[in-house]
């Protein structure tokens, strides 16, 4: 399984609106979704969502990738949380790093092209992970 659970109640990006979260009780219903994401009782698991406060009230990422690291000239910290998948190898480190998709200006899309997964990164997943469950099956 590779989830990409809504940050929109857990990204750090948000921590202004924290206290109201917290109050209302989205926060705590949006931290135990992404706990039965993690404890499906699936062999691999991969939970991608920025930087957020998972890693305070559940547990650190095991790994933080780039998508400089995987042929696209932009930062954004992704993490990624991972049960019986081996760590993303970079594929094709770039210069011109930008932070595009933290500088968006507001705008109705705004949201939808910051949660974009870059095709790089998707690329990736699909084919080292890919690999990982072939050799698991044939073992």
């Amino acid at each position: 399984m590779i989830a990409h659970p809504p940050c929109t109640h857990l990204s750090v990006s948000g921590a202004r609106h924290f206290a109201a979260k917290q109050a209302s009780g989205v926060q705590d219903e949006a931290l135990a979704f992404v706990r039965m994401l993690l404890d499906a009782p699936i062999p691999m698991i991969a939970l991608e969502n920025p930087v957020s406060i998972i890693s305070s009230r559940i547990r650190k990422p095991d790994q933080i990738i780039q998508p400089w690291q995987f042929g696209h000239g932009e930062t954004k910290a992704t993490c990624l949380w991972l049960k019986g998948l081996p760590k993303l190898a970079p594929t094709n480190i770039v210069e011109g790093r930008e932070a595009r998709v933290h500088r968006m200006p507001p705008g109705p899309n705004r949201w939808k092209e910051r949660s974009r997964t870059f095709t790089g990164i998707a690329e990736a997943m699909a084919d080292q992970w890919g690999r990982a469950i072939i050799a698991s099956e044939a073992a």
